[in-house]
Parts: structure tokens; sequence; C-alpha cells
């Protein structure tokens, strides 16, 4: 049994700049500020260059250190990775997510929409589950997509959400 979440966003920029806002380990961080429960991403070290197969640590600001796994790196069009590593209680709800990006050029910029399809751990747990990722991280995912316009907008701005 899984989750969905999705969140869209029209951003001021052609696909080539919004993939790589996406993607950029050091940059990432700072749009990608939490909401709840779900806590801010700290930080981003990659094991090797972006490609399908390669890994990286995502490190949180509640301490937890995610992995993650491209599993489809086409720039500028589509970036998509499967995260595991969650520690309890998260873990106790969700095994894995699978993460899909896609951006797409319109005449004002590009459209970037973010799609997580979240793998849980106990069937019998979806409505918890749900209740904390559709509510939740949906609105962390919406937060990040925001910061990401805002960054575009006022490069100097500091991201929403941070204290």
């Amino acid at each position: 049994m899984s989750v969905t979440c999705s969140a869209e966003r029209s951003l001021p920029c052609t696909p080539e700049v919004a993939f790589a806002m996406a993607t950029d380990p050091d940059r990432f961080p700072g749009f990608f500020t939490g909401f709840g429960p779900i806590p801010a991403v700290r930080g981003i070290r990659l094991h090797s260059q972006l490609a399908v197969g390669s890994q990286r640590r995502v490190h949180n600001a509640d301490g937890t250190v995610l992995s993650e796994r491209i599993t489809a790196h086409d720039p500028p069009v589509r970036h998509a990775y499967t995260l595991s590593g969650f520690r309890p209680p998260f873990a106790w709800l969700v095994d894995k997510g699978e993460a899909n990006w896609t951006f797409t050029g319109h005449e004002f910029g590009s459209r970037v929409r973010w799609d997580y399809e979240f793998t849980l751990a106990r069937a019998w747990l979806w409505p918890v589950a749900a209740l904390l990722l559709k509510l939740f991280m949906a609105r962390a995912m919406h937060r990040c997509l925001k910061n990401m316009a805002r960054a575009l907008v006022a490069p100097d701005a500091e991201p929403a959400g941070r204290a």
C-alpha cells in the first residue's frame, strides 16, 4: 500500500535552470525547509557524479541521515530517486519514498512537478501515514517549490520557514 503527494509550480526560468536548482546539493537544502514534523534538509553529500545509480546522503535538521539512489537523470526533463533509511518513528509508517521531478517549458518559464509515492511499512497504518504525508510532506514540498521561485525573483532572500 502507498500514499502519494504532489507539488507543482511555475518558475520564472528555463527548465535547465529549474533542473539545476532541484539537483544542486549545495543550493537545494536552502529550499527544503520542512514543515511540521517533516524536517528541513541541512546538507546533501554526493557519493559520485549525479547519474542513474549514483547515491546521495541527505542530512536533516533532526539529525537523521537518509539515502537517495538516483533512478532517472535526464537533464533538463526528469530527475527521480528512491529515498530510504528512515528512522523511527517515521520508519514505523514508511519503508521508502520514490520521487519524480519533471520540468517542462512554457512561455513564462517552466513548470515543475514533484511527485512522491511512499510505500507503507504497515498497510493498517494507512490513515496515520496518509494524514502525516498529505498534510505535512505535501506542504513541505509546496514550500520548497515556493522557495525556489522566491530565490529566482530575489536571489538573496532568506527562504520562508527558516528561523
